[in-house]
C-alpha cells in the first residue's frame, strides 16, 4: 500500500492503494458513505484500479501519482477533509472497514471453518441448488464471470455496467441457447420469488409479474401495484439496452414467456422507455401468444393496443392501476395528501428544477412537462435539442435532472445511497431568483439510504430559508417510492419531509403534473 497526503485546494487529501482486495460496487459505496458522515470529510471515492475508473478519476481531478498505477484487483481510495485530523480519521477507518474490522462474521468463533467462494465453480460447490449468480465485478471483467455462469445452468443478475453492447448480445445469445436469463448488465433491480436483487423493495406477493427495462420504474411500478393492495410474482429486470434493437429485447421476451408458464402469475406488466419499433412488435406479439391480460407502460411511446387484454398506460402509476384491476382487485385508493392552495410567487420565479436519482423520472417528467407545453432542458434528454450544455455546473430553463447519470457519479455513490451531491444542488438552485418550484424524489428500500428523509430534511429548510432572504417562496414537491414494509417505513419517511415543507404527492406522475401547474 503506498499512500499520499497533500494539501490540496484548502483540502486535505490522502490517496492510496488497499492492493490485492476485490470489493464490489456496493460495498464500496457503502464504506465511501460512512466515511462521508464523518466530521469535515467532504470527498470519499473506492474504486477499482481498472482503467474505466481511472479515467472517471482522472477526468474528476483525483488521480494522483499514488494511485495511477493501481492494478484491476487492487482498491483506489482518495479521501479530502478540511482538516489533517479528519483527514487521518477517514484514512484509518477506510482501512478498517476495508480489512472487516467490525465484520460480525470476522469476529466470530466459526470464522475460520469456511472459504468464501471466489469463483462461480466454488459457490456451487458450496449451494448445489443456487439457480442465480449475481454479478457485481468491474465491467471489464463481468462478462467473462456471467458467460461461466450461464454455462454453469445459472440466470444471471448482472448489477455491473461497463460491459460492451456485443458481450451483451453474445451473453444473451447463449443464455437463450441455455434457457436461463441474464438480467442486465447494468440491472439494478429485480424480484424473484419474493427475493429482492439490487436495489428493490418490500412489497407482498401476489398475482402480477412484470418485466422491466429500467430500475426506478420497476420500483415505483411495484411499489404501486403494493400500495394499491395487489401483489408481485416475479419482477425481471432486463437492463436498459435489452429494447435496443441490437438486442432484440432478448430478456424482455424470455420473461413474458416465464411469466406465461407460471402459475403465480395472472397479470403481466411490461414498463420502459420506448423499445426500437421491432422489440416493440416482438414484444406485442410474445404478449399476444402468452394468452394472459397485460399492461404494457413505453413512456413517450404512442403504441396502440393490439388486443382487448393488452392495454397501454402512459404513466408508471397508471400502469399500477391497470394491471391491479387486471388481476381482479379493486385499487385501494391513494391516500390523500394535504395541498396548499397554489402559493404567490414573485415575478423573476418562472422556472421548475426536478433533481432526480432515477432517470425513469426524468424521462416520465419531460413527456408530462412537454404535454403542458413546457419546454424542459436535461442532461438525459428525449429531445437531444435540448440537451444541458453544462449539467454540472449549471440548470437552464425548466430543467429534468437524472443525479444517478454517470456524469454526476464521477467519485462519488449513487444518489439513493449518498444525498451530498443532490443536496449541493438544491441549495444552488434555491438561491436562483428565477426558481419557483423544485421537484425531488425520495427511494427507499434495500440497497437504498436508511434515512433519506431526515438527510433531506435539513436542507430543505435550509433551501426555504435561502429563497425568504431574498423575499421569495420557493415550492418543494416531492413523492417517496416505497412501502411501509421497507426497512425506512412509507410513513416515517413521508412525515418527516412534510414536517420540513415539502409538498408530498403520491406518486411520480402526479408531482411531476403539480410541478407544472404551479410554473405555467
Amino acid at each position: 500500500m503506498a499512500s499520499k497526503i497533500s494539501l490540496k485546494a484548502s483540502l486535505f487529501t490522502a490517496a492510496f492503494v488497499h492492493t490485492n482486495l476485490y470489493k464490489d460496487s456496493v460495498a464500496l459505496m457503502r464504506v465511501a458513505q460512512r466515511l462521508l458522515a464523518m466530521p469535515d470529510v467532504v470527498n470519499a471515492t473506492l474504486q477499482m484500479g481498472n482503467p474505466a475508473n481511472k479515467e472517471i478519476l482522472q477526468d474528476a481531478g483525483l488521480l494522483t501519482e499514488s494511485i495511477k498505477n493501481a492494478g484491476p484487483s487492487d482498491i483506489m481510495v482518495v479521501v479530502q477533509a478540511k482538516t489533517q485530523a479528519a483527514c487521518d480519521d477517514a484514512v484509518a477507518e477506510s482501512l478498517s472497514d476495508l480489512a472487516g474490522k467490525s465484520s460480525a462474521y470476522q469476529d466470530s468463533p466459526h470464522a475460520n471453518q469456511a472459504v468464501a467462494a471466489r469463483t462461480v465453480g466454488m459457490g456451487l460447490a458450496q449451494l448445489a441448488t443456487a439457480n442465480i449468480a449475481q454479478i457485481s465485478v468491474p465491467g471489464i471483467y463481468a462478462a467473462a464471470e456471467a458467460l461461466k455462469a450461464v454455462k454453469n445452468g445459472l440466470n444471471v443478475f448482472m448489477f455491473s455496467d461497463n460491459v460492451s453492447l456485443a458481450q451483451e448480445i453474445a451473453l444473451k445469445q447463449e443464455a437463450k441457447r441455455r434457457n436461463v436469463l441474464v438480467m442486465g448488465p447494468d440491472c439494478g433491480t429485480a424480484i424473484i420469488g419474493g427475493v429482492p436483487l439490487g436495489f428493490a423493495n418490500n412489497v407482498r406477493r401476489g398475482a402480477i409479474g412484470i418485466v422491466a427495462a429500467s430500475g426506478t420504474g420497476l420500483q415505483e411500478v411495484s411499489t404501486q401495484i403494493h400500495r394499491m393492495g395487489g401483489g408481485i410474482s416475479h419482477a425481471i429486470g432486463t437492463g436498459g439496452r435489452d429494447v435496443y434493437a441490437d438486442v432484440g429485447g432478448a430478456t424482455m421476451l424470455q420473461g413474458i414467456v416465464l411469466l406465461a408458464a407460471d402459475a403465480s402469475t395472472q397479470v403481466i406488466a411490461i414498463v420502459s422507455k420506448p423499445p426500437s419499433p421491432e422489440v416493440a412488435d416482438k414484444v406485442m406479439a410474445a404478449l399476444l401468444a402468452s394468452g394472459k391480460p397485460a399492461v404494457v407502460v413505453f413512456l413517450g411511446s404512442d403504441l396502440t393496443s393490439p388486443a382487448k387484454h393488452i392495454q397501454i398506460a402512459k404513466t408508471l402509476v397508471d400502469g399500477a392501476a391497470a394491471a391491479v384491476q387486471a388481476a381482479g382487485i379493486k385499487p385501494i385508493a391513494s391516500r390523500v395528501y394535504a395541498m396548499p392552495r397554489k402559493p404567490v410567487f414573485s415575478k423573476t420565479q418562472q422556472y421548475l428544477r426536478a433533481l432526480y436519482s432515477g432517470g425513469t423520472y426524468a424521462s416520465e417528467a419531460q413527456i408530462l412537462w412537454s404535454q403542458s407545453g413546457l419546454q424542459v432542458w436535461s442532461n438525459v434528454p428525449l429531445n437531444k435539442a435540448m440537451a444541458l450544455p453544462n449539467p454540472l455546473k449549471e440548470s437552464k430553463g425548466h430543467t429534468a435532472l437524472d443525479l444517478g447519470d454517470d456524469d454526476f457519479t464521477v467519485g462519488r455513490p449513487h444518489p439513493m445511497i449518498d444525498q451530498n451531491a443532490r443536496i449541493d444542488r438544491l441549495l444552488k438552485e434555491a438561491s436562483d431568483p428565477t426558481v419557483r418550484v423544485i421537484l425531488l424524489d425520495v427511494v427507499i428500500g434495500w440497497g437504498a439510504h436508511a434515512d433519506p428523509a431526515s438527510e433531506l430534511a435539513n436542507a430543505i429548510v435550509q433551501a426555504k430559508k435561502i429563497a425568504a432572504q431574498g423575499k421569495r417562496h420557493l415550492a418543494i414537491i416531492g413523492f417517496v417510492c416505497g412501502t411501509e414494509l421497507d426497512p425506512q417505513v412509507l410513513a416515517k419517511q413521508e412525515a418527516i419531509l412534510q414536517t420540513a415543507g415539502m409538498v408530498l404527492a403520491s406518486n411520480s406522475a402526479n408531482a411531476a403534473w403539480l410541478a407544472a401547474q404551479w410554473v405555467k
